[in-house]
């Protein structure tokens, strides 16, 4: 859009609102707020949406795995790489994706009903992390080394209900479900390697990488799937990119990236410690 009407619908905002920064206004501006246009996409610029401190898989300096992965699809499209960074927390597809903000989330659930997702890129599941000194050894959820072990788990992610079938909880020390920002994404691994807990089960990616980054001599062990037990017990998941659901040309031409440049992916997956098995068809992927 021209850029006087763009100052002058910023000053709009601003100035008779009252209520807002100028910065805020050009999110509104962005967003196609009520009486106002929204801003043209370029079609020359590959734009991401993601959170600003959350590795292994991004970070505003663009050292996340996701970021990589990004950087790699919008070389191979031929486009600029632009990022909208929104901290990952209830609403952020709401104020990045569906607010025009953005047009592509790197890592979603392959069968995620908020997004049109691609083909999967990767799968992964949890893994239990402990020290190799410690002597234990921990291969699934029967083990006996576990039931002597102070375990670390987020609370309500899908390890919980094993843990609560095998009558584990009581061993175990909850982390909570959303991250408090004021620590790491490396927080569980960091108390693991600190003795605080004895053994990490904790989403792959998460501890594959950090368990890489931590020095410390780290054993990481993929957890069984548990969803033939019970379906709230899944433990590995198909990993898509993510567009609007009416995105079906981006998600197409996502598409065939993501085909031919599979072996760049996956080497980047193992640079970064990324556990990954062989991806299994989903039905809700995009074809």
């Amino acid at each position: 859009m021209p850029r006087i009407n763009k100052i002058l619908a910023i000053l709009f905002l601003a100035v008779t609102a009252n209520v807002c920064s100028a910065d805020e206004a050009e999110l509104y501006l962005q967003s196609g707020a009520p009486g106002l246009p929204m801003a043209t996409e370029d079609p020359n610029v590959f734009r991401v949406c993601a959170p600003k401190d959350n590795l292994p898989f991004s970070n505003e300096n663009g050292e996340g795995f996701e970021n990589k992965i990004a950087e790699l699809i919008a070389k191979d499209l031929g486009k600029k790489l632009h990022y909208m960074f929104w901290y990952d927390r209830q609403g952020f597809y709401r104020n990045t994706l569906s607010a025009h903000r953005c047009d592509v989330v790197m890592g979603t659930a392959s069968d995620a009903d908020m997004t049109l997702n691609s083909k999967p890129y990767y799968r992964s599941g949890y893994v239990f992390v402990y020290k190799k000194s410690s002597g234990l050894n921990i291969k699934d959820w029967d083990s006996s080394d576990l039931h002597k072990a102070k375990i670390g788990v987020v609370g309500q992610t899908p390890p919980s209900r094993p843990l609560e079938d095998k009558g584990l909880l009581e061993n175990s020390r909850p982390y909570r479900l959303q991250r408090d920002l004021n620590l790491p994404p490396s927080f569980m691994i960091d108390d693991l390697v600190k003795g605080d807990i004895d053994v990490a089960i904790v989403w792959g990616p998460i501890g594959g990488y950090f368990a890489k980054k931590s020095g410390a001599d780290l054993v990481v062990v993929p957890a069984p799937e548990y969803e033939q037990n019970n379906v709230h017990g899944k433990e590995y998941w198909n990993i898509s990119v993510g567009v609007r659901k009416k995105d079906k040309d981006r998600i197409a031409m996502i598409n065939q990236v993501l085909e031919r440049r599979k072996d760049d992916i996956n080497k980047i997956l193992d640079d970064y410690g990324i556990p990954h098995v062989p991806v299994v068809e989903d039905k809700k992927a995009s074809r």
